[in-house]
Formats: structure tokens, C-alpha cells, sequence
């Protein structure tokens, strides 16, 4: 049997661009390509394009070398991925660009944007009413400059049809293990985030960053210190008087002045916190469940399937089933 075409990526860059949001899928698909199974020709051919071609220089000041749009004029493209980033507080594109997309958007597959990517395919005109994720730091820009699109501020990655968006820089990862996945199957996507020391797929939302760290950057240095003693006493009892005497207050004081600083209560981050554990011990481990809510401040199985229900809508088993390494290889 004759072996398959590799799939054309074309990834587009531009002046000032995330160097991550171009580099992270571009080094994700290259993985992809060496985890394929022997039998099998490269899953991807990978294409960094410009405007005009020739080194582009990125946000991070390190040039990237393009090729042209003008030589992609004949290529059929499967997909096409457009990253983040700018110089200032405003996103700007090429206006070029921004035609070249809304030209060619309807004779490619597959539509991505990684970060504030989303700028760019909106501008293009291609996310009208659509499902769109983007950098959390962007999501009311976005918004103002294109109300017409319905925007998931908490979603790492969102398919709508043909269209695929991404919350911010790494991301993009994200995003590209997912296509890898609708491609060729969980067996090659895992392998991948393996290569890359990646999970499958991030447990959460964009709280793109984890629970504890998120906390610590709302939060004054006494918090900060607090949440980093949480995460390493998830097994204890973390009652309010326990939390109220780490911090040096009062009980009432401190479940007042920390909800006015975080705008939630001790018992809201402290649930978050262990079930972020519980999920990274599903990915990780092969634990057995009794041993992961011990550790996480279950106390029993039954306790840790119940949250698990009510915040995921899936049991501990389930989760374990479709994200964890371990589940996978069979």
C-alpha cells in the first residue's frame, strides 16, 4: 500500500511576532514526525512563511528565516497556523497579510491562531460568530475590536468546524498536540507530548497558569506564603483556623481581608488546589485512587469521585482513561 502525503503546515510570521507561538508547533510537529510509527512516511511538512520572505525578526529579537507568500500560490495547504504577539499594547499585522489570509482561508482545512493570533484570523475576517480562545491578557481587546466573535476566556483551545484557536504562547502546544491527535490518533499525540515532557492535555482551564501560581499573583506576600504551605499540607486538615493561624490572623480577620484580596474563599482555593493535585496524579501516576485522594486531602475514593463528578463531569477513572500517559499505552 502506497504511503500517504505528508500533511503541508504552513506557519505564518511577521515583525515582532512570539517567537514560542511560532517555534512551539513548529518543534511540536518535528516530534510528531520522529514519533511515527516505522511503517508510516512524515506525518507533516512544515513551512514558515512572510509577506515578502527573508528573515523576519521575532519579539524576542532572534531572526527567523521565511519563505514568501507568493511561493505558496500553487501549494495545496491542509493547514494553516497563525501566531501572537506585537510590539506594544495595540496588535497590528501586516495588512497584507491579513488579505493573503482572507484569500486563501477558504482552500485550507484547517484555520489555527495561537495566543493573540486571533487578531489576525479575525481581522481576516474567518471568526465571525465563532467559538475563540486567546491570551487572557487580550480577551477585552479582542472583544472591543471584534464583538461579533463569542470568546472563551478560560479555555486553552477551542475547535469551532475547521477553526482552531488557542489561549496564550504555550498554548499553542496545546493546540498543536490536539491536531496531532485528530490526525493520526491518541498513540502518536502521546508519544509527542512524551518527546516534549508535555502532558496530553492540560487538566483546567487558562487559569493558563497552575491554581497555586494564579493565587500567588493576586495575592500579597503573606498569601503567597500560605498557598505555597497549601500545596505541600494537601493531605491535611486545612480547616479555616488551621489556614487563619499559618497566616499569623485571626480567623474572622482572615477569611475576611482574604476574600477581599482574592475575591474567593480559603475553602474555594483550597478545593481547587487539590483537585488540580488530584488531576496531575491521574496524568503523572499509576497510583491507585485510594492513595491519590490520601495524598490530595480526600481522605476516602468515594470523596475524590464525587468532585471529580460535580467539578469535571467525569469520574477519577475516566479522567485517567483519556489524559494519563499510563492509560494510554496499551
Amino acid at each position: 500500500m502506497p504511503k500517504s502525503k505528508p500533511r503541508r503546515i504552513v506557519l505564518l510570521a511577521y515583525e515582532q511576532m512570539n517567537l514560542l507561538d511560532l517555534c512551539g508547533p513548529l518543534q511540536t510537529l518535528t516530534t510528531a514526525n520522529r514519533s511515527r510509527n516505522s511503517d508510516q512516511s512524515a506525518l507533516y511538512e512544515t513551512i514558515v512563511a512572510s509577506v515578502d520572505g527573508g528573515l523576519v525578526i521575532t519579539g524576542s529579537g532572534l531572526p527567523v528565516m521565511t519563505v514568501s507568500l507568493s511561493t505558496l500560490q500553487d501549494l495545496k495547504i491542509d493547514t494553516l497556523i497563525a501566531p501572537g504577539g506585537c510590539g506594544g499594547d495595540e496588535y497590528y499585522a501586516p495588512p497584507k497579510l491579513i488579505a493573503w489570509i482572507a484569500q486563501r482561508a477558504s482552500t485550507v482545512r484547517r484555520l489555527c491562531s495561537v495566543c493573540t493570533g486571533a487578531f489576525l484570523l479575525a481581522a481576516a475576517g474567518q471568526l465571525d460568530g465563532r467559538r475563540v480562545a486567546t491570551h487572557w491578557d487580550w480577551v477585552s481587546r479582542l472583544k472591543i475590536r471584534h464583538p461579533e466573535i463569542r470568546i472563551d476566556a478560560d479555555k486553552i483551545f477551542i475547535q469551532d468546524g475547521s477553526v482552531w484557536t488557542s489561549a496564550g504562547v504555550t498554548a499553542g502546544i496545546d493546540l498543536t498536540l490536539a491536531l496531532i491527535e485528530a490526525d493520526f490518533g491518541h498513540q502518536i499525540a502521546i508519544r509527542t507530548a512524551r518527546q516534549l515532557v508535555m502532558f496530553i492535555k492540560r487538566s483546567g482551564g487558562q487559569s493558563q497558569f497552575s491554581v497555586p501560581l494564579a493565587a500567588q499573583s493576586q495575592a500579597s506576600g503573606k498569601f503567597a506564603d500560605l498557598h505555597a504551605w497549601i500545596a505541600a499540607h494537601l493531605g491535611d486538615d486545612l480547616c479555616i483556623e488551621k489556614l487563619a493561624a499559618q497566616a499569623n490572623m485571626a480567623p474572622r480577620t482572615f477569611a475576611r481581608v482574604y476574600a477581599e484580596t482574592l475575591g474567593r474563599t480559603p475553602a474555594r482555593t483550597v478545593e481547587a488546589m487539590r483537585l488540580e493535585a488530584a488531576c496531575r496524579a491521574l496524568e503523572e501516576t499509576d497510583l491507585p485512587l485510594k492513595s491519590i485522594a490520601a495524598k490530595t486531602g480526600y481522605a476516602e475514593e468515594q470523596n475524590l469521585r464525587r468532585v471529580f463528578q460535580r467539578l469535571l463531569g467525569v469520574s477519577p477513572t475516566q479522567y485517567r482513561q483519556r489524559f494519563s500517559e499510563h492509560a494510554a499505552i496499551s
